[in-house]
């Protein structure tokens, strides 16, 4: 079967992802509105009887300082096509050959496969274990075969991985390791049986306590990103500015009410915990987090991760994703607690096929590399 691949509107492109259970939240038309740095553009490929069968976002980022535009192009956790497939390079040579006529000079794409799992025991005797270094040189629970081979015909038509480039274990663009609490088939009971002692009780401590978790909206942004700032110079992480949490507030909700919630843990009238969800389709995320130093005691960040798995449930979703975690199991690792605090959920570690490049043209693609190699 030979594939027609063509520009599509947003329109065919959101009703396209509304046919899929999972669709990751970047590779929905309004993540593009997300990113204004970036040209975006919705592609879409066609059977031979004219039925779009995929879908894939592309953000452009032009090349600096060079007078004939060429950009990077990017994928963000796609496209949406058949990964199973035998025949994978007919979906990937004709998005290559448009790409290249745009102007693209490289292609960097993040297959949605997933590759490994491993269960919440796996990861605590990991943790346990002072020999375990790495949560990749770890015996998993589950592997997936399709996905070595399709990693092995990506290498073998030009594709290059995209590894890790530091020491904890996050690429430079989405994280290859995460964790994920399954819903599928299960009852919200059968959910918070799986959380391990600790999360119960501090769930319960929180609520003894008089933590009130509550949905908020667009005025409620500057106390997130308040404590969210506060996060960030805690954890070591560079934090966004208030408005890119507006700007995807605005864009991803106009596209679905559901695509972006806001939520606040309240104490005695003092914000000590919030954190954003997104969703699409029947998979939800934990997207961003933040915490105040005060007041740990009576646990706001179980009572908000709770109450967002919680709507997670009521909403239809099959997975709850609290995306990237660490790889170093080491104990001086400062990501180890949080890694920690998800595996206590009971959910599984899941490793992906990770981010893959097509260098359309060698030498400016080798010229990238160098500049973000020296950042």
């Amino acid at each position: 079967m030979s594939f027609r691949l063509k520009t599509i509107t947003r329109e065919e492109h959101l009703a396209f992802v509304r046919t899929r259970p999972s669709v990751s939240h970047m590779q929905v038309p309004a993540w593009g509105d997300v990113k204004p740095d970036w040209q975006a553009e919705s592609l879409g490929w066609f059977d031979e009887e004219g039925r779009l069968v995929g879908a894939g976002l592309v953000l452009l980022r032009p090349l600096p300082k060079v007078k004939l535009k060429r950009y990077l192009a990017y994928l963000p956790e796609g496209p949406v096509i058949d990964w199973t497939a035998p025949d994978v390079e007919r979906w990937l040579q004709p998005m290559l050959a448009q790409l290249k006529e745009r102007g693209a000079f490289s292609v960097k794409m993040g297959p949605p496969v997933v590759t490994r799992r491993w269960s919440a025991d796996a990861v605590k005797a990991a943790i346990a274990d002072p020999q375990a270094r790495k949560l990749r040189d770890v015996d998993a629970t589950a592997h997936e075969p399709q996905a070595f081979d399709l990693a092995d015909r990506l290498r073998r038509t030009g594709w290059q991985q995209t590894e890790p480039d530091d020491e904890d274990g996050f690429a430079a663009g989405q994280p290859r390791y995460v964790f994920q609490v399954p819903f599928a088939g299960r009852t919200l009971d059968e959910v918070h049986r799986s959380l391990n002692q600790q999360w119960r009780r501090n769930i319960k401590k929180a609520e003894k306590a008089g933590v009130t978790v509550v949905q908020g909206g667009y005025d409620d942004l500057p106390a997130f990103h308040e404590i969210y700032v506060e996060t960030a110079q805690r954890d070591r992480f560079i934090p966004r500015p208030l408005a890119y949490f507006q700007r995807m507030w605005t864009t991803l909700r106009a596209e679905d009410d559901d695509r972006m919630r806001l939520y606040l843990a309240h104490h005695e009238g003092e914000v000590l915990a919030a954190a954003t969800m997104l969703t699409v389709g029947e998979h939800a995320w934990y997207s961003y987090g933040a915490s105040t130093s005060r007041k740990r005691e009576v646990q706001p960040n179980n009572a908000i991760q709770w109450r967002m798995m919680s709507d997670a449930h009521e909403l239809g979703a099959g997975t709850y994703d609290f995306r990237g975690i660490t790889d170093t199991l080491e104990e001086d690792n400062h990501l180890l607690g949080l890694l920690r605090f998800k595996v206590g959920t009971g959910g599984q570690a899941v490793e992906y096929l990770g981010e893959w490049d097509y260098p359309l043209n060698k030498v400016l693609h080798k010229a990238l590399d160098l500049y973000m190699s020296r950042r």
